[in-house]
């Protein structure tokens, strides 16, 4: 409700600052609160930002801030990011008294204060087991705890991910299915979840409620030292791998969450590419099989091995604990004293440690396949990349540093040397590969290009190569350098980490050193060595800093794997025919007895999965009261007043002297025809260059004086009227000091930018084709709920003209386009910014503390003079919406992504805030249990779009299609028949409120602040909705079901999925779906 345009719950996603964290392979769960507004920025490598296709992202978000860079009307020297941090502690940090640590059991291993967070931290370990903990004392009350596990697989099993999902599934002291949901469901935790890395597993939660934090906290550690899932054959079975079999007459199939999760990650070929990569850069140590699984590997996976892993690794000597926050450290180490006292000291440690992988004497070439869709042009759809190995140890900080700031010269930017020149050869679509990568033992660099012809990939190795060497020897242009360092120094300075908590990125930077026996405090202090860099730059030239590292670790470094794919139309059709074939023959080896026993064995465990749990277990869960929560919701102060006659939202919040402005045009006026180029639009504003200055100047002048700047449209339903809020939307960030060149660049990316590159302009169309053919693989659900919002209202309609299926087509047609029409094309991109650039329709809005918003004015005053006064021009007509059939989108996957929507409001639905609640309930149990557990796809989830009325249901990796319809048209039912008592009502209430008081920085105060003033939600509705939703009652669930059956009645299926279990679902339900082939 708060978060207005954040509109569909998403899969979690780790987007890693390569400063700031780094990102795991898998998470447990994408059901989180970071969500995706109806229509973000496109992609970008941004800043710091890993786009890494190692990492496991399922995420409709594209939220990333793009950075473009000029080099007019601004004072030469280049503003210092944000004040050094003081180097002193503060006087109010709570301690624990060496003795009073000793009494528990610990001892003080270290101490120091880290200037760079404003933090104490303190290494303690446990005298019995020696557990190391990290303790870390502020004042950020966004209050975090991890628990993390050296958990080396030796096989492909997915072991170590299996168990990850698992000891989340019952405890000793929580003796229920599933205390994660529960925690899901009623806690106000801003951060909840679990990751498996190669080599380590990741248990960390969140809550600015230290009671809550406290709950979260132990429920954890019960779970991971003392799970049920070591004594339950069937929790291993529901989250890992069965077979599974309904009648003896029907075929076995094979069923597991993690089963069906991974298959979903290997039918994306990026993700293949990442995996051959891993496994061959490292093939005779961990690194060389996948700790997240290969479906064809998991079943071999049996349920001792399962027991025996946790026994060897779960275990304290083999941990490292995190906290960090405002809570009492004392409270920290009784807490763990009652856990870690239960245990006596083990070898785990000595048994669990990573060996080193050896560099290569010779370089060496891989060629896999991919699956591919059928019938399409693959001759410009190969992918190659190159991975070197860049020691054969760790390195140190002040490398790693610099092999970081080299990488960012390199890829960072659109205007970056190496990223540049592969993207202009015309050699391929799209940028491969992470760049550096220090997340493992040893690190990583790795580069490439997909969207290539066979012939060409010769060339392709040989640009790298060629370009590589050419930086050896001329070394970056000074203002790439300068750019480079106030763009990486500023995200440093700033710690921005979104809905993030910024105590778990912190982990995530510690442990990455601390889980190899290294310094856990050394990853956190990035002064001293920054200073360094600095002066070795300035004192040598940039040359002499980077040439030797790119020589080195790259240029002279046999250890170099060049990875091949090549698309192939029947591999996807073929993995499953031998998997079906194994199947056979395990059914033909089987008894009519042992039939008989798996079906029976197959509905034992659907019965468990679908049994409630007692009250008594439920109860056992530790949660809050209605009094533990707030009576309204959060206040951000907001002034709305206006400059030169345009309206200005200001938001007076501590920032740290950071200005965050959004200036926000009305799209309305746009013709319906343009929609689709939009994004092309924002795009070529930040990347391409002016009459003076080129993009690469107009980047690198941008990462000089400003933290960033995006563009991108902004499209959402308003409530009760019927044209849609339709706006494009420029943020940028800088130093308040530097607001006058911020906003002159805001004008020079507006006004001056020219639309006359028409080779680049290529590349951005063939960027966003690969980008969405990669949406389509990875994120099937986004797709499939864009398709239903644009067959239901208008602005879901124009989103998807910007973002779906319908996009696709438009970028695949408009490629030819490019090469025959292309003044046709540069005059509509003019065409676009004179319809949008007008003080008419202009909106500002700024966040910072008040002295600065007061300096910040007469800049503002400036940048609205510059803009054109044009009257308004009349409103366009968009009267367009999808036809309103069931459609499959199909593409190469093993796994669906299953959808249904309708509209509530058309059948007369009036709004409560009850309903914020419920969705929420249905998410959580009712598909929980059906789509996920039960049916065995990694997740199912429902939202409910207030500002339209869309009520929408979505699986993600799904095995099933039909089935998962029938479930999402029971919900109705579910809820006329649903007993619930006190205590289930009001966890669910909190949780609801935990959504709407999602913790946020102050830039997101300011951002959702404007949502809701686009949107027209006053402060009176936003109270009014609280009041229902902490009333709520069971009464409300069973009326709701009348209003949900709407979906069931009137509402369209869409399904992203494979064209085997499209064809079996339209043979089962005559021509149910229409069938449109994407890929």
């Amino acid at each position: 409700m708060e978060r207005t345009a954040l509109r569909s719950l998403t899969c979690f996603s780790l987007d890693c600052n390569k400063f700031l964290f780094s990102a795991p392979k898998h998470s447990r769960s994408f059901l989180s609160k970071s969500s995706s507004v109806s229509a973000a920025a496109p992609n970008n490598r941004s800043v710091l930002r890993r786009n890494n296709w190692r990492s496991l992202r399922a995420t409709s978000s594209h939220s990333s801030l793009r950075f473009c860079f000029n080099k007019k009307h601004f004072s030469s020297l280049s503003p210092r990011a944000v004040a050094s941090p003081p180097t002193q502690p503060a006087s109010d940090i709570a301690e624990v008294e060496d003795e009073v640590a000793e009494k528990l059991g610990f001892e003080k291993v270290s101490e120091e204060f880290i200037g760079e967070c404003k933090s104490k931290a303190v290494l303690f370990k446990h005298k019995k087991t020696g557990a190391e903990i990290m303790s870390v004392s502020n004042d950020d009350e966004n209050k975090v705890f991890g628990i993390v596990f050296r958990t080396p697989p030796k096989d492909s099993t997915g072991i170590p991910h299996i168990l990850e999902h698992s000891v989340l599934c019952g405890s000793r002291k929580y003796p229920l299915k599933e205390p994660f949901v529960e925690l899901l469901k009623g806690s106000l935790h801003t951060f909840l979840n679990a990751f498996t890395y190669p080599d380590r597993t990741c248990y960390p939660v969140a809550s600015t409620n230290t009671k809550d934090f406290y709950n979260l906290v132990d429920v954890y550690l019960d779970s991971v030292f003392f799970p049920k899932c070591i004594e339950d054959f069937q929790t291993f079975q529901q989250e890992g791998w069965h077979y599974e079999l309904n009648d003896p007459s029907e075929d076995i199939t094979y069923k597991g969450v993690v089963f069906n999760e991974m298959k979903g990650v290997y039918s994306q070929p990026d993700n293949l590419l990442g995996r051959t990569a891993q496994q061959a850069l490292f093939p005779d140590n961990t690194y060389g099989v996948d700790s997240g699984g290969d479906p064809q590997v998991i079943p071999k996976l049996t349920f001792e091995e399962f027991k025996e892993f946790h026994r060897k690794y779960y275990h304290p000597s083999n941990s490292r604990i995190w906290f960090y926050g405002d809570d009492d450290p004392y409270e920290r180490l009784r807490i763990l004293s009652e856990y870690l006292d239960m245990f006596d000291a083990s070898t785990a440690p000595d048994e669990s440690k990573v060996e080193p992988q050896k560099l290569f004497l010779e370089p060496v070439r891989i060629v896999e396949k991919y699956p591919a869709g059928e019938g399409g042009d693959l001759k410009k759809k190969h992918m190659v990349c190159l991975n070197w190995l860049l020691s054969d140890k760790p390195l140190d900080l002040q490398t790693e540093l610099t092999l970081g700031f080299l990488d960012h010269l390199m890829l960072g930017t659109p205007a970056s040397p190496l990223r540049k020149v592969l993207l202009e050869s015309g050699l391929g679509d799209a940028i491969i590969g992470g760049g550096v990568e220090d997340g493992l033992l040893q690190p990583q660099f790795s580069i490439g290009l997909k969207g290539v012809s066979k012939d060409d990939i010769p060339k392709v190795k040989e640009l790298i190569m060629s370009s590589l060497r050419k930086l050896a020897e001329e070394g970056f242009e000074t203002d790439a350098v300068e750019a480079s360092m106030n763009t990486v120094e500023f995200s440093l300075r700033e710690n921005n980490t979104g809905s993030f908590p910024r105590g778990l990125s912190l982990m995530l930077r510690s442990i990455g050193k601390w889980i190899y026996d290294l310094d856990p405090f050394e990853p956190l202090k990035y002064e001293k060595p920054l200073m360094i860099l600095k002066a070795r730059i300035a004192e040598e030239g940039s040359k002499a800093v980077f040439s030797p590292l790119i020589e080195k670790f790259i240029l002279n470094n046999p250890h170099c794997v060049t990875i091949e794919m090549q698309p192939d139309p029947e591999k996807a059709s073929r993995d499953e025919a031998v998997e079906k074939e194994y199947l056979e023959k395990v059914k033909a080896s089987m008894t009519e007895e042992d039939l008989a026993e798996l079906a029976r064995a197959t509905q034992e465990l659907k019965l468990k999965q679908e049994t409630p749990d007692p009250p008594e277990a439920l109860k056992s869960v530790p949660s809050l009261s209605l009094h533990d929560i707030p009576k309204e919701p959060m206040h951000v102060p907001t002034e709305v007043g206006d400059i030169n006659g345009v309206k200005v939202l200001q938001h007076d919040l501590f920032t740290n002297d950071v200005l965050y402005t959004e200036v926000v045009f009305d799209m309305s006026s746009l013709k319906q025809e343009l929609l689709p180029l939009v994004p092309l639009f924002c795009q070529s504003l930040l990347e391409m260059g002016t009459k003076d200055l080129t993009f690469v100047q107009l980047n690198q002048l941008i990462g000089r004086k400003t933290g960033g700047i995006s563009v991108y449209p902004f499209t959402s339903s308003i409530r009760g009227k019927e044209d849609p809020c339709s706006h494009i939307i420029v943020r940028g960030k800088s130093m308040a000091g530097s607001a006058d060149d911020l906003f002159n660049l805001i004008n020079c990316v507006l006004q001056e930018v020219q639309f006359t590159d028409q080779q680049r302009f290529k590349q951005f169309v063939s960027q966003s084709k690969a980008r969405m053919e990669n949406r389509l693989r990875g994120s099937g659900h986004g797709i499939a709920a864009a398709r239903m919002n644009a067959k239901l209202n208008v602005a879901g309609w124009i989103s998807e003209q910007m973002g779906g299926v319908s996009y696709l087509e438009f970028l695949q047609a408009l490629e030819e386009k490019v090469d025959n029409d292309w003044a046709g094309i540069s005059s509509s991109l003019e065409a676009i910014r004179k319809s949008l650039l007008s003080r008419e329709g202009c909106l500002i809005n700024m966040t910072t503390d008040g002295k600065n918003l007061s300096n910040t004015e007469k800049f503002v005053s400036k940048f609205l003079d510059l803009l054109p006064s044009n009257s308004p021009l009349e409103r366009a007509s968009w009267t367009a919406q999808l036809p309103s059939n069931n459609e499959a989108i199909l593409i190469p996957t093993q796994v669906n992504y299953v959808g249904k929507a309708a509209n509530l409001y058309d059948s007369g639905y009036q709004l409560n805030g009850s309903a914020y609640v419920i969705s929420k309930h249905i998410s959580n149990t009712w598909l929980w249990d059906r789509v996920r557990v039960s049916g065995g796809a990694y997740g199912g989830f429902c939202n409910f779009d207030t500002h339209s009325g869309v009520f929408t249901f979505l699986s993600y990796r799904d095995p099933n299609l039909l089935k998962t319809l029938d479930i999402y048209d029971a919900t109705g039912d579910f809820l006329r028949e649903l007993d619930m008592d006190d205590d289930t009502l009001t966890k669910a209430i909190i949780g609801t409120i935990g959504d709407v008081d999602a913790y946020q920085l102050p830039d997101a105060k300011g951002y959702s602040s404007l949502v809701r003033y686009l949107l027209g939600i006053t402060e009176e509705e936003r109270q009014r909705r609280r009041v229902e939703i902490l009333s709520t009652s069971l009464k409300d669930f069973k009326v709701f079901a009348d209003a949900i059956d709407a979906i069931k009645d009137k509402g369209v299926a869409v399904a992203v999925a494979s064209p085997d279990d499209v064809e079996t679902a339209n043979k089962e339900r005559s021509s149910f779906f229409q069938v449109k082939k994407a890929l």
